[in-house]
């Protein structure tokens, strides 16, 4: 395969040629989240931000609104490419389509870092993300405890195609069946990054098993829909939940109870590594190859702590 036959030496020999494009002086780096509406992005970007600002490099932030708009995803990958930044980190909206577009970039020359969710293929500089798995292994015995280690659960999923929130499914899938034989998941459905669409899932769910007594919401659109069902049916702390990722609604929500336990990512610390990651390499040196962040499980009573203030209220303006 072209990408694997491609080693460190070729695209760095590449990099001197780039940065001249155009007379700049300083050098571009391109970063491509999965959607530039979403609360977890605006947190990456922060972090972006001040790793560029530390190395001296300029950003292009640019990526689609929606998560699920890939051919727009694509389209941003290949201008960058035209336009010949010196580097690119993407988080992939879908891990098989944007395969090709990435392995585009690599081949002309331009290193690529991939972040939070994950593309097919090799060749890439470093992957950055939480240990998105091992979350859902957390999760799965969360979410058993709370229901007393038998009973229905419900899963709020993402949706199809996206890697981060697939591997968190999995393993809270996995880690029921494995370890606790009690514990039904008795539905499961897609709210496709889209928080309406989540509600309404959540609702349905709801609705059909009446006697569901924990959901688990895989992603911020996810929680969000999950959150606004349980407020609506008058379901709010008789029905636990466990959400991901943070946002005003979410810490309102664990403040009143709605939530039992939010799982919280270090957004702005997995920007700020995947541009380190780009900056690194751009200087000749060899960043490590796959950078697994952990999560946090937040509950009520830990909100007052500043360290949890700090992860669950991140500076947008780092």
């Amino acid at each position: 395969m072209l990408v694997a036959m491609l080693t460190r030496r070729s695209w760095l020999a590449a990099l001197p040629l780039m940065a001249g494009c155009g007379g700049a002086a300083r050098r571009t780096i391109g970063v491509i989240p999965k959607a530039v509406g979403d609360l977890f992005f605006a947190a990456v970007h922060a972090g972006v931000r001040r790793a560029a600002a530390e190395a001296g490099v300029e950003v292009v932030w640019n990526g689609p609104k929606d998560e699920t708009d890939h051919g727009r995803q694509i389209q941003i990958v290949d201008a960058m490419v035209t336009q010949r930044v010196a580097a690119i980190a993407i988080s992939a909206t879908d891990e098989r389509a944007l395969r090709a577009p990435v392995e585009r970039a690599i081949a002309a020359g331009i290193p690529v870092t991939v972040f939070d969710s994950g593309v097919e293929g090799e060749g890439f500089v470093t992957f950055v993300a939480t240990d998105n798995y091992g979350a859902g292994c957390s999760a799965g015995r969360r979410v058993a405890a709370l229901a007393g280690n038998k009973g229905k659960v419900g899963m709020v999923m993402h949706k199809p195609g996206g890697t981060s929130t697939m591997l968190r499914e999995q393993g809270f899938e996995k880690t029921i069946a494995a370890e606790f034989p009690g514990v039904t998941i008795a539905a499961r459905q897609y709210g496709m990054a889209d928080r309406a669409k989540a509600r309404a899932a959540a609702e349905n769910m709801l609705a059909g098993n009446p006697d569901i007594a924990v959901l688990f919401a895989s992603s911020e659109a996810s929680s969000l829909g999950a959150i606004q069902a349980l407020q609506s049916r008058g379901l709010n702390g008789k029905v636990r939940l466990i959400t991901f990722d943070t946002s005003e609604a979410h810490r309102e929500a664990l403040a009143n109870g709605t939530i039992d336990v939010m799982m919280v990512q270090d957004s702005a610390r997995i920007g700020y590594v995947a541009v380190h990651s780009l900056t690194e390499t751009l200087a000749g040196r060899r960043p490590e190859k796959r950078i697994d962040l952990p999560v946090r499980m937040v509950t009520r009573e830990m909100m007052a702590q500043p360290e949890i203030r700090e992860l669950i209220s991140p500076k947008m303006d780092l």
